[in-house]
């Protein structure tokens, strides 16, 4: 009941504000948000404790050495049977860490908008609509739900930066965002849809197959066609399961596989809005042209939504698919690190450079997926969640100065430290963070992304495609491409120490900024929450570390086969 908790509050407390309460209602309706929010968080950190336990971690961790997943919190209702269509949704080792993200970033981000004057009650509301869809990507076992909750999240994002944007950008960014993931998912979801029926017609014509699905899901009634999460599963693991050719696996008359072909369209499909090269250009934009709040659940929570869908439908339900095209997608990755790192150095809108700092952040997550390690997918959790976290601070950080310099012009500032001393405490442990400073969450993220790269995946000599290892069969890169990735960690430090020295420190400016002053108390409390977590997680890892190797056990299985 917590995961429809999270699904439900807030959106019953987006309606409530547009049916019940008046636009002068201000106080009433920031107060709702907060509230909300904050019942959400708390719902999160009990759902993240009860994916944590050493009951779960043990399940989850017996299911996954045979290749098939663990959930808490399940819930499983018929909605439209005659589709295969579900309520189902519960958290494993992978997503409890991001509905944890989720509930953070809303909190905060409601703390961060307690300024807004312009139709506060319609901002709030999309808001928490936004945060639902969130929510629901995460938590929905049932890939049609999946969609559904991705595209929902959209709608509200489009909203927020037209209406109540920078002014100059909003609804080019916001039209260009919309597109740019509207493209993307339609190509996903195309892929998914071949995947629904390949795999429906292949228990349907055979009935002792349907019937050996049945056994697996333990459901006597289980229909041929579904969505739901375990037939997708039962279906990629066939032949682990039964030893004989899935359905993912039958070649066609072109003589590709189900998997080998649709992967790379489900993969970069979802990819998208995880803001991978060269699919990335939306992304500084949106960051630049929606609110502070908006901003720190785009950038912190909304691109994890693009690497979670990759991850989860691309990765986990075609892994023979992933392992012929991973290893040229990794290419890609490594531009995503060192060119977003460059440009975020180059930039002298302070925004900017946090925009472009996410490009090349989201670029090691896809990168730690890529490697198909151990190593590489926990960095690549740990990633998304201390990156989530981080860039959530960073923007707040920036829409704090924005908000009483009016200018985001890098030269033009200087000396806010002396101002707003906290807010410059936390930017900088921000930055520490970002260039993956030890003791802090970006180490405990980077350092295994950058193992798992050198490494490289553990089954590549026992691959089998004419499209094997990017067509360089015998051509160990991966420990090259690790190489030119470090190229990316110095460009953040360099950019972070830029930035930091140009607008928090120096001489400040009293006659052009003669109204700056320090920061609320409640924006204090955002700026500490956030905090809070990137230490607990770099000081004590396995908080985290634990919990995200047992949700990536089935992925690593269904790739290597043990």
């Amino acid at each position: 009941m917590l995961l429809t908790a999270v699904l439900v509050i807030p959106i019953a407390a987006a309606f409530f504000m547009l049916l019940a309460l008046k636009d002068e209602q201000k106080t009433e309706v920031r107060l709702l948000a907060a509230f909300s929010t904050g019942v959400c968080l708390v719902l999160s950190l009990l759902v993240y404790f009860e994916a944590s336990t050493p009951t779960a971690l043990a399940a989850a961790a017996e299911k996954g050495a045979r290749g098939l997943s663990y959930f808490v919190q399940e819930i499983n209702l018929p909605w439209v049977p005659a589709l295969g269509i579900n309520y189902h949704v519960g958290v494993d080792g992978t997503t409890a860490p991001m509905v944890l993200l989720t509930g953070l970033a809303a909190f905060t981000g409601v703390l961060i908008s307690w300024k807004i004057e312009e139709r506060v009650r319609e901002f709030m509301a999309f808001f928490l609509l936004l945060v639902a869809g969130v929510y629901g990507v995460f938590v929905s076992l049932d890939l049609f739900l999946l969609f559904f909750w991705y595209e929902f999240a959209i709608f509200p994002m489009y909203f927020l930066i037209a209406g109540w944007g920078w002014k100059a950008t909003r609804e080019y960014a916001a039209m260009k965002l919309t597109l740019y993931i509207l493209v993307g998912s339609f190509v996903a979801l195309i892929g998914l849809l071949v995947m629904y029926f390949s795999a429906g017609s292949f228990f349907a014509e055979n009935p002792q197959r349907l019937e050996q699905l049945r056994q697996v899901l333990n459901n006597p009634e289980a229909p041929a066609y579904s969505f739901d999460f375990y037939h997708f599963e039962a279906a990629s693991r066939w032949r682990l399961l039964n030893g004989a050719i899935g359905p993912f696996d039958i070649t066609p008359a072109g003589g590709i596989s189900v998997a080998k072909l649709w992967f790379p369209l489900i993969f970069i499909g979802f990819g998208v809005l995880a803001g991978m090269f060269p699919f990335h250009n939306w992304s500084p934009d949106g960051h630049v042209a929606a609110p502070t709040a908006v901003s720190m659940i785009h950038a912190g929570v909304l691109m994890k939504l693009g690497a979670y869908a990759a991850l989860r439908v691309g990765v986990q339900l075609l892994p023979e698919g992933a392992k012929v095209h991973l290893p040229w997608i990794i290419l890609l990755t490594a531009i995503n690190v060192v060119y977003g790192a460059f440009i975020a150095y180059r930039q002298r809108d302070f925004k900017y450079v946090i925009g472009f700092s996410s490009v090349s952040h989201m670029g090691l997550v896809m990168m730690g997926i890529s490697t198909m390690s151990v190593q590489g997918l926990t960095g690549a959790g740990l990633q998304m969640f201390s990156h989530g976290v981080m860039t959530a601070l960073f923007f707040s950080c920036v829409g704090m100065v924005y908000d009483q310099a009016h200018t985001r012009d890098i030269p033009s500032l200087g000396g806010f430290g002396k101002r707003m001393p906290l807010v410059a405490l936390a930017f900088i442990i921000g930055g520490l963070v970002s260039m993956g400073m030890p003791g802090l969450s970006g180490f405990v993220a980077e350092f295994p992304i950058m193992q798992g790269l050198w490494a490289g995946p553990v089954f590549a000599e026992g691959a089998t495609s004419p499209l094997r290892l990017a067509y360089f069969p015998t051509f160990d890169y991966f420990p090259i491409l690790a190489m030119i990735t470090v190229l990316g960690i110095i460009l953040t430090a360099g950019y972070v120490l830029k930035v930091t020295q140009l607008v928090f420190f120096g001489e400040f400016n009293a006659q052009r900024f003669p109204e700056v002053r320090d920061v609320t108390i409640i924006d204090k409390t955002a700026l500490a929450l956030l905090v809070v977590f990137l230490i607990l997680l770099g000081v004590f890892p396995r908080f985290m570390t634990g919990l995200l190797e047992g949700g990536m056990q089935p992925i690593l299985t269904a790739l290597t086969g043990r």
